[in-house]
């Protein structure tokens, strides 16, 4: 047997046992879909054969096109205004035909009950029968009565307030944290163990519908061991996030913003002197802000920890670290060398939204983003719609037909520089390059200014 056999061997036999904690997440294989098949079936999210990928990938569009096409009904309207149709679709090329819905689209909602019909349109699919008891509901009554019946409105804010909403049914749910947790998986085979390492998450609340809380509460499906910073018991509702986004926060909300961040640093330190001492490798998880303050606080008390190739830093979300400023990847990575001694190859990112299911992940080798190609298309756009060649900078959008309960058709509001193969790894996908924007006009967004809002750091 070769070497590189065994490696493979021993890859397989790794990303199995993964699929193992994440089995909840994964249907029976009997009752796959095309969209299924194109995430689940393959091995390493990453290093799919390109042809084997482009068969996967236009299988799950044609499927989830022709799904939203029969079964959303504003969805079908304006196909039919753009004078396309599902029998179209015969190769590539054509996904450029699908229409694509701006990400303001998912913010355009009314108020009080006319938020529930609102819903209601987009779903695609049967809705169940939804009872909402109170006569004059606010919005995170009606989510209560569609969660309720088994569905996640899940949902993400941007500087003015304004909320995204996103329904997602269980199987859209399972895919996106699913395409999460084993993207990260895939980009850092084989330098650990998720017996042996021991996580830190920053801040988790469990009874929210944030979607950066409900994609990180599979953590505990992945890690035998896992200690969180501030982990909330009551809930977070959509008000709270809208309030605090708005910088409506009252002297309560702001005393319990500095209790929480004083109680988060010192079981953070705690934490990481006592896996020092025990010489555990680790894995820490959080947004930007919140990981440059801790390493601030420890550089200035000449605080520093040696935990090496098996450990990691985990972030997402935004890379805002004050009000006015934002921190370089490249240097965030030389801090997280420094004082946690982790590697900067170590150091990753990971890049999605709520509209999406699908994430990209940082290569260790470059920092470049990786598209989890099988089972997600890019485009991107310039100013008047029209796609631009590998290399140009312009307006991020997808087709994601791992969304079935709502058009994963989506034009958002980041601007990107895609290339077709990544500059320095030999993965053989699509990569954006690591430095993403909003365009010009755009608010900022992000689970981490979310959380910076909420705890008030850098007001």
């Amino acid at each position: 047997m070769t070497m590189s056999s065994m490696g493979r061997i021993r890859s397989e036999e790794f990303m199995e046992r993964f699929d193992g904690f994440l089995s909840k997440y994964i249907p029976p294989r009997e009752k796959w879909l095309p969209p299924d098949e194109a995430l689940y079936g393959v091995r390493d999210l990453y290093r799919v054969e390109p042809e084997e990928a482009g068969r996967l990938r236009f299988k799950a569009i044609k499927y989830t096109f022709k799904h939203h096409y029969e079964k959303n009904r504003f969805f079908n309207k304006l196909c039919k205004e753009k004078g396309v149709s599902p029998d179209e679709i015969k190769k590539e090329e054509d996904f450029l035909k699908i229409p694509l819905l701006p990400d303001k689209f998912f913010k355009d909602y009314p108020e009080g009950k006319g938020f529930a019909i609102w819903i209601a349109n987009i779903y695609t699919g049967d809705l169940p029968n939804i009872f909402i008891r109170k006569r004059n509901p606010g919005i995170d009554d009606i989510i209560d009565a569609f969660n309720e019946k088994g569905l996640s409105i899940s949902y993400s804010s941007g500087t003015s307030g304004r909320l995204t909403f996103i329904p997602r049914d269980k199987r859209t749910l399972d895919r996106a944290v699913y395409c999460g947790a084993k993207g990260f998986a895939c980009m850092t085979y084989p330098k650990w163990d998720p017996d042996r390492i021991h996580g830190f998450l920053s801040f988790y609340a469990r009874n929210t519908n944030m979607f950066a809380g409900v994609l990180m509460g599979m953590l505990s499906s992945v890690l035998k061991h896992l200690e969180y910073g501030i982990l909330l018991d009551r809930r977070v509702t959509a008000g709270m996030l809208q309030t605090a986004m708005m910088r409506k926060r009252s002297i309560i909300v702001r005393g319990a913003s500095l209790y929480m961040d004083l109680k988060a640093r010192r079981r953070f330190m705690g934490w990481l002197k006592e896996r020092d001492r025990r010489g555990d490798d680790v894995i820490i998880f959080g947004a930007p802000f919140f990981l440059n303050h801790i390493m601030d606080l420890l550089d200035r008390k000449s605080l520093y920890f040696d935990f090496g190739e098996g450990s990691f830093a985990v972030t997402g979300g935004g890379w805002k670290i004050r009000e006015d400023i934002r921190i370089t990847m490249r240097r965030f990575r030389e801090k997280v060398e420094k004082v946690f001694g982790i590697p900067q190859t170590n150091c990753i990112d990971v890049y999605g939204m709520v509209e999406g299911n699908g994430f990209m992940v940082h290569c260790p080798e470059g920092h470049y983003l990786h598209i989890p190609y099988s089972c997600y298309y890019p485009i991107v756009l310039d100013k008047n719609g029209e796609p631009v060649s590998y290399g140009e900078k312009g307006r991020f959008a997808f087709l994601d037909p791992l969304a079935t309960s709502y058009p994963g058709f989506i034009i958002s509001g980041d601007e990107v520089r895609l290339l077709e193969h990544c500059p320095v790894c030999d993965r053989p996908g699509p990569v954006l390059e690591p430095e993403i924007e909003r365009a010009r006009g755009e608010e900022v967004r992000g689970c981490a200014e979310e959380m910076r809002r909420m705890l008030g750091y850098g007001d």
